[in-house]
């Protein structure tokens, strides 16, 4: 199949999703277009099987706020043509699912029916796509494409609750390639972050208000004080700068590190001992199934889509949104007891199997498959 693939070329959840799913459909011998404002992030192959193209938004003093959604309807239009596109796949509501229909209709002028899959991944839909403004246009983009998913049951209920869905949607979880998050590190690399004696926490995310991150700081500091211990922050975002001020408060700014957007996760991921999850939302928890596929328990809030991935008591624990009293007991009962950590550690390796990027490719494949055939039988 020739299909194309529309995201957030960013580090977020939705971009990195899209991206893994375009690598791994390819090498199962699908053709890959992926068409966005600049090269995703992940996307480091390209070849005869996989492509990019970019999306040009020219600017004009006409303009207030230059009108991406035109542009990369009109994108769309002639990267269909030109390569013979079969299938869209769209990431995120809006406004990418909003263009691909403008995009679809342009194309019925010309005889050609584009089928049209979106994923909804979160933000799109309970932060964004509720919003007054934006809710009539997400709700018909939704209604409007040929086949609907979500990355987690609790998002497809928000998504029903939120907005008048006329549309079936079906549940396909994030996945991962467990390949990459074998351990091919050294312990003297290790050295390089933390001393022997010392416990390696973790948090990634984009730092956002909504991932609570003044509560991973503070409950870094319940367990520092408690046993040595360090913690990598990882990512970028508007809440750093508060972070970082928050602990040369609490004195612990020689036991934090700041490393900013990296691509070196699963080094990191390797050596760490525990991470923390400590979000306000979240439709599925793409970073806590990260850190379970490198072996690392996860404490997390119980929100959203969490508990369909972080199993309480096993890979992890789940706790209320601003319990930090009750996330740091937790972690220091895993990290506590050396023999408990690695028990630990060994289910949440195992529970992350569930999902294998093997496993999910393939219904992503079938909604294609099924598209295409019902585009084509119109």
């Amino acid at each position: 199949m020739k299909i194309g693939i529309v995201c957030y070329p960013t580090f977020g959840g939705s971009g990195v999703v899209a991206t893994e799913l375009g690598l791994e459909l390819s090498k199962r011998g699908h053709e890959i277009h992926f068409i966005t404002y600049s090269q995703p992030v992940r996307l480091d192959l390209l070849g005869n099987n996989v492509h990019y193209h970019e999306v040009n938004v020219p600017e004009y003093p006409l303009f207030l706020y230059q009108p991406y959604e035109l542009a990369l309807s009109s994108k769309l239009v002639d990267m269909v043509k030109l390569h013979q596109i079969e299938v869209l796949h769209v990431h995120y509501a809006i406004p990418h699912a909003y263009a691909a229909y403008m995009a679809k209709q342009m194309l019925k002028e010309e005889d050609i029916n584009l089928p049209i899959v979106t994923t909804l991944h979160g933000t799109d839909i309970t932060l964004v796509g509720s919003h007054p403004f934006y809710k009539p246009a997400v709700t018909f983009s939704i209604n409007k494409s040929d086949a609907v998913t979500s990355v987690s049951q609790s998002l497809k209920e928000d998504t029903e609750r939120l907005f008048n869905i006329k549309k079936d949607i079906k549940v396909i979880p994030n996945f991962i390639d467990l390949s990459k998050y074998e351990p091919k590190f050294t312990d003297c690399q290790r050295g390089m972050m933390a001393t022997e004696d010392e416990r390696i926490i973790t948090h990634i995310s984009n730092f956002r208000e909504v991932k609570q991150i003044p509560d991973v700081i503070k409950i870094f500091n319940e367990i520092q004080k408690q046993m040595p211990a360090k913690l990598m922050m990882v990512g970028e975002g508007p809440e750093r700068i508060p972070a970082e001020e928050l602990c040369e408060k609490l004195g612990i700014s020689n036991k934090v590190v700041f490393f900013g957007n990296s691509n070196e996760i699963d080094k990191i991921l390797c050596f760490s001992d525990l991470f923390l999850l400590p979000s306000r939302t979240e439709s599925f928890g793409l970073a806590a199934l990260e850190a379970m596929a490198s072996g690392v328990p996860v404490i997390s809030s119980n929100t959203g889509g969490i508990p369909e991935v972080n199993i309480d008591g096993v890979t992890g624990f789940l706790s209320d949104v601003n319990d930090v009293e009750s996330m740091s007991k937790n972690a220091i009962y895993i990290l506590s007891d050396p023999k408990r950590l690695q028990e630990f550690k060994d289910h949440a390796k195992k529970a992350s199997s569930k999902f294998a990027i093997a496993e999910v490719v393939p219904m992503y494949e079938a909604i294609y498959k099924e598209t295409i055939r019902k585009s084509l039988a119109k």
